[in-house]
């Protein structure tokens, strides 16, 4: 590991090479594909995943689908948010795919462990692991309109007393770095896929020196997401550009840096 750390502590987390197959507890996951890859899973009777609804690519007959009913679906459809997620019993096989390239990063939960998830890239879980979501905090206003750069909410994972594991799906490639105590860092918002739940968050934004116009001007501001260990992050290199609306910035949380 230490010959692919980058001299400023990044390390490539390396996508799981076609047909590697996973197990956790008496079942196994499967990953097929390089491009595009499915997660086919073998569960054993009384194993079981949760999953994005819209992930699910095939199934046996004989698993049985229910639904995870999730707390406070007002807020989560406000949010954009699904209200439900779909599960998943054994025995039988059952495949889950994004249909979009990238890579199937898998993250095995250990027991009082937990990580914080970007919204939309989770795809699916084991039963050992359990589910919440929390307000990010990262938002500012623009004129009359609220803007959230790293979305309303985060998903966060965690194992009670049993070991878990969680697929996410992560664009282009995957890269991570372990942030010493108090250590920073400035990624786009659009880029970060987790992190652990020690790593504190900033919005962090920016503007070019010059006249009382050029700090006013929306172009001329830059919006950054600030990390600070300890702890693990995690950034896709393939991430949707982050839209500015230009207008003037006039409020923000309180978890808010700025650098003129």
């Amino acid at each position: 590991m230490r010959l692919i750390v980058t001299a400023s502590g990044w390390y490539q987390l390396p996508g799981i090479p076609d047909m590697a197959k996973l197990q956790f507890g008496q079942s196994f996951c499967q990953i097929e594909g390089a491009y595009v890859p499915v997660a086919d899973m073998g569960l054993a009777a009384g194993d079981g995943v949760y999953f994005a609804h819209h992930v699910l690519l095939w199934k046996d007959l004989a698993v049985e689908i229910g639904t995870l009913p999730l707390r406070d679906g007002w807020s989560r459809l406000i949010g954009g948010l699904p209200l439900v997620m779909a599960q998943a019993q054994g025995p039988g096989h059952i495949a889950f795919s994004r249909d979009e390239p990238g890579e199937l990063i898998a993250l095995p939960i250990q027991p009082g462990q937990a990580v914080d998830v970007r919204e939309h890239v989770f795809m699916v879980a084991t039963n050992q692991v359990a589910y919440d979501w929390f307000g990010a905090g990262i938002w500012f206003t623009a004129g009359s309109a609220t803007h959230y750069p790293l979305g309303r909410y985060m998903d966060r994972f965690c194992a009670p007393d049993q070991p878990g594991l969680v697929l996410l799906h992560g664009a282009g490639n995957v890269f991570v770095r372990r942030l010493a105590d108090r250590e920073t860092i400035l990624v786009k918002p659009t880029a970060l896929l987790f992190k652990d739940t020690t790593v504190g968050m900033q919005l962090h934004v920016e503007h070019p020196g010059g006249t009382w116009k050029a700090w006013r001007a929306g172009g001329e501001r830059f919006i950054w997401l600030r990390l600070q260990g300890p702890g693990r992050v995690a950034v896709q290199s393939a991430f949707p550009p982050l839209e500015d609306c230009g207008e003037e910035l006039v409020d923000s949380s309180r978890l808010t840096r700025r650098r003129w």
